[in-house]
């Protein structure tokens, strides 16, 4: 008797873990779902959104300080400057189209600073450095 009440809580345990594996497994394509697309993330923040996960780094300034970052999952890009410098400049991204240009302003004091997100579906993209003593630099279109 004692020998079936542990089986059946074994059965009993075993059962409650493949369920909970399967909510789990039923909750990770929702968590992986993007927050935008293409067009739905023009001017959103990559940092609030899901684009930051899969995203790369696509092209940089010929001095390799800005990065130009792409998210596939998303379509979407953006500028982002992480180097630490105490000069300050200003950074843009822009669509090929001239339908969408942000920016953003780097003070020199080591946080790093990125723009808003463009369309980038069937687009190309860049970004572009603007350093305050005159200097400017861009990533090749991607």
């Amino acid at each position: 008797m004692r020998t079936s009440a542990v089986s059946r809580l074994g059965a009993f345990v075993s059962a409650s873990a493949l369920a909970a594996t399967a909510l789990v497994s039923a909750a990770s394509p929702a968590s992986a779902a993007t927050s935008c697309y293409a067009s739905t993330c023009q001017g959103k923040d990559p940092a609030t959104t899901v684009c930051q996960n899969d995203a790369r780094t696509v092209a940089t300034s010929g001095w390799g300080l800005l990065e130009l970052r792409y998210s596939p999952t998303c379509r979407a890009a953006w500028a982002r400057f992480k180097t630490d410098t105490p000069y300050a400049l200003s950074i843009t991204v822009q669509r090929n189209d001239g339908n969408g240009t942000y920016s953003a302003h780097y003070r020199g004091d080591g946080t790093p600073v990125w723009t808003a997100m463009v369309n980038d579906k069937d687009l190309q993209s860049r970004a572009c450095e603007y350093w305050d003593d005159g200097r400017s630099d861009c990533t090749d279109w991607y």
